[in-house]
Order: C-alpha cells, then structure tokens, then sequence
C-alpha cells in the first residue's frame, strides 16, 4: 500500500501520531492483550508499512509533544483526530478523558475543547443527534456546537493517519439491541448515532478520509466499506 502523496507530517511525527491515537483507544481497557496485539499490527504492517516504529506501547505527553510540538498545526490536528477516536464507541471514559486532558497540556492546546465534550457523554441519554436536549444548559450547547465546528476543520494530509481513521471508526451506525440475563432485559442500548453528540463529524472524517485516499492518493478503499 504505497502513495505518491507528499505528507506535510515527517514519518516520526506520524509514527507519534499513531501511537498517541493508539494510546487514546487503550485508555479505556476495552481492548485485552490480544486484541491490542491485532491493531498494533494492522498499524505497523498494513497502515504505515513504510514507518519504522521504536515502539507501538502508548505514547508519553512529553515523547508526543517532542515529535508534534507545542501550540502547533500539528500537535492542533492531532488532538482533533484523538477525540475522533475517544468517542468514535459512542462512550467517552473518565480514562479516556484523564489521558486527552494530559495531551492538551503537553501539546499546549485548549483543555476548553474537553470541557464542551464532557457533559454530553457524561449522561449520554440526554442527547439527540440535533442536540436537542433539555438536560444541557444553552451555555453547554453553544460549547458543544463550537467543538463541532473545529472538529469540522480537520484536513485529512496524510495517508498514513487516514487509513488509521477509516479503520477506527465504524462504517455504520451499529444496531440498537436489549441486553437479556436468564431471559429478562436488563438495560436498552440504543445506535450509536443516537448517543454520540459527535456522530456526525465523525462520519464526516470518515468520508473525508476514504475521499482523500481514492481522490488525492489513488488507492482503493473498498476494504474500508
């Protein structure tokens, strides 16, 4: 899987990159050993073939901000993409939270982006996919709709981060479903679509991340569909 795109990104900066996004998506522990040794693998082998990697363990505040820099397009890109996937699931875990709260700091990016997210997935059946929701102040909405907005601004540049994403983030809203125990409903889980205040910037990256690799980079996207 090669591209003849120029990246603005050096490979080391992407290398951090990938290994910040993976520590993003560990944070939770929803992902065991085996598991962790799968992704690690598609990133190394099938998604950045090219990129040597010291590591594929998570990443330090302090190694990413080295590589991406501080106050940076860059390290601003980043951590856009590292909400991506935090809510990408549709739950936003206080692990997760603690881990995008210490890239802010490190990458010296605003901690007010987090701030915004909080609340929405912190009592997640108040949301509605237009927002429409009694539960959230109009001071908490305009915050939501602002961290939408930058969400937006993502511009996917590199071929690298954009097979990552297309693997991240599911193709498809998964199924409402009851979970049962002994044949009694114990709680409703309802599509993601309809608990992640976020779903649609992150369908829109997805877009933006296959339409950069068929349009800009050449490359067939239909493993991703």
């Amino acid at each position: 899987m090669t591209s003849t795109v120029q990246s603005p990104y050096s490979s080391e900066q992407i290398a951090a990159w990938l290994r910040g996004l993976l520590t993003i998506a560990w944070a939770d522990g929803n992902f065991d050993d085996r598991e962790q040794e799968l992704i690690a693998s598609i990133t190394e082998n099938e998604l950045a073939p090219k990129i040597k990697f010291d590591s594929l363990e998570v990443i330090t505040p302090e190694e990413l901000a080295a590589a991406l820099g501080k106050g940076t397009p860059a390290a601003e890109n980043f951590l856009r993409t590292a909400i991506m996937v935090a809510i990408a699931d549709g739950t936003y875990s206080p692990s997760e939270d603690e881990v995008l709260q210490q890239f802010c700091q490190a990458l010296e990016q605003p901690e007010k982006l987090l701030e915004a997210l909080r609340p929405t997935l912190e009592y997640p059946e108040q949301i509605t996919p237009t927002i429409a929701s009694t539960g959230l102040t109009k001071r908490q909405i305009n915050a939501l709709h602002s961290l939408q907005d930058w969400l937006d601004r993502l511009d996917i540049q590199d071929p690298r981060v954009a097979r990552f994403l297309c693997k991240m983030i599911p193709a498809q809203c998964p199924f409402e479903r009851d979970v049962t125990l002994f044949g009694r409903k114990i709680v409703h889980i309802p599509p993601m679509c309809k608990i992640n205040p976020l779903y649609e910037q992150l369908v829109g990256l997805r877009f933006r991340a296959l339409s950069y690799l068929a349009d800009k980079c050449g490359e067939d996207v239909s493993p991703y569909i």
